[in-house]
């Protein structure tokens, strides 16, 4: 055998086996080229070689026995264009440049639909840029078996609006981060071993509700973004010395109802929220249990309205940094498994109020390096002892003036709440009082 050709053939044996071979599967983007726009590409099953790039609006149908494989090389799929389709593909092996966003689909355009793909070993997974009024449904999505920080995304948004992104199944991926992106809708997705769940960064307007989110490092974080709404997910296991179940930095006006925050080592976490000036968070219904502290204030703020919600079972159950109070917040009908009062007339809610106060088992607040002992017998004895003969005056970190007894009477408040709501929009405008808004949009209007 000539030495060239053995040379040649040991080279080819030591590259990467997913390099050597991808080049050997037909080209899918010959069949891409071939499809005329509006027409539905669904080719024989077998692996075929990517990347490849879309601009016309077709529909692709893998029927679950199409694979592209990118090769290691920048996005499998790229979409170009208005109005296209891919489902039920399975896309891998991208390449590995963050600064291109290598993904398994790289969305620049409107109108798509990605649906029911299985996408691994990418960098990123689904990454819309500048787009809108997307679709992305029923997705199993996971990243490349590196370092969880070097990761990609499982999805991102960047500047994109009015994207729907339901029914995802998200493992081992790093984020999912909504960035200077509004009005999207965020619904039903399960996503677990990653770091954030769900990221908002300067993005208005968005829901998420009905997610999954489970042993991740933080569960969902917004970050000066206003107006988000909050609403039944789950969210446990989010540990580690950050962990926590939905944080909040200069974020105003946003509600957060009816989830479930389990086993997290924080379950709130609010810094400096709201932000903006005569905004307010509402923060109703929900359940926030077994975890290191139930709620934590990085100082002394106001402007939250915490409502009917269900603390039990955490170890401290509101902490506020540098021993400081969070009085300023409206506390009203929560139910805390650690109420001490009584219900002599039988309403379902306590005669007294529930008050918080900082004893000697909060003294982690005042020295951070005291909290390796929290929970434990040392502070314990020393909370027990202040309690029985306190040696300064505690201070009150919260009052609650409407203690539920039972965790199943907590929701009476938001109930009530909402059934005052709705009788004042349904009362007649001159009952109202003046409205100064709408007396601007009527002058407009004129």
């Amino acid at each position: 055998m000539p030495a060239a050709l053995r040379n040649l053939m040991i080279a080819a044996l030591l590259l990467p086996m997913h390099i050597a071979v991808a080049g050997s599967y037909p080209s899918f983007q010959k069949l891409v080229d071939a499809t005329a726009p509006g027409a539905t590409l669904s080719p024989p099953a077998g692996i075929y070689a990517g990347p490849v790039i879309v601009t016309d609006p077709i529909i692709i149908d893998g029927r679950d026995e199409v694979t592209i494989d990118a090769g290691g090389r920048g996005s499998v799929v790229s979409l170009e264009v208005d109005g296209a389709t891919i489902k039920n593909m399975r896309l891998i092996n991208s390449g590995e440049s963050h600064n291109d966003v290598d993904s398994g689909v790289l969305v620049k355009g409107n109108f798509n639909v990605i649906k029911n793909n299985v996408i691994e070993d990418t960098l990123f997974g689904i990454d819309l840029s500048k787009s809108e009024s997307n679709i992305v449904r029923g997705n199993r999505i996971s990243s490349k078996d590196v370092e969880l920080g070097v990761r990609g995304d499982a999805i991102r948004l960047w500047y994109s609006f009015n994207n729907k992104i339901t029914d995802n199944i998200i493992r081992n991926s790093r984020d999912m981060v909504v960035w200077y992106s509004r009005d999207n809708l965020i619904a039903r997705n399960d996503a677990r071993g990653g770091r954030y769940s769900l990221h908002f960064m300067y993005s208005q307007f968005n829901e998420v509700v009905d997610n999954y989110y489970q042993d991740n490092s933080v569960g969902i974080f917004l970050m000066y973004s206003d107006s988000v709404l909050v609403k039944g997910n789950t969210i446990s296991h989010a540990t580690g010395a950050t962990g926590m179940g939905i944080g909040f930095k200069e974020t105003s006006d946003v509600d957060i109802s009816g989830n479930r925050i389990l086993y997290c080592a924080t379950g709130l976490y609010l810094d400096v929220s709201p932000y903006q000036p005569d905004t307010t968070n509402r923060i109703y219904d929900n359940l926030i249990a077994y975890s290191g502290i139930g709620i934590h204030f990085l100082n002394d703020w106001k402007g939250n309205d915490i409502r009917g919600n269900r603390l039990k079972g955490n170890i401290t159950q509101v902490a506020v940094s540098g021993a400081r109070t969070a009085k300023r917040n409206d506390w009203i009908g929560n139910y805390w498994d650690d109420y001490e009062g009584f219900d002599l007339d039988r309403d379902g809610v306590g005669d007294g109020p529930y008050e918080y106060f900082n004893y000697a088992d909060r003294i982690w607040m005042d020295v951070p390096p005291v909290q390796f002992f929290k929970g434990s017998p040392v502070l314990e004895v020393l909370d027990f002892l202040e309690r029985l003969a306190p040696f300064t005056e505690p201070a009150m970190v919260l009052q609650d003036a409407r203690p539920m007894m039972t965790a199943e009477l907590a929701q009476r408040e938001t109930v009530l709440r909402k059934a005052r709501n709705r009788d004042a929009a349904e009362m007649p405008k001159e009952n109202r009082g003046f409205d100064a808004l709408q007396s601007l949009r009527d002058s407009l209007a004129q």
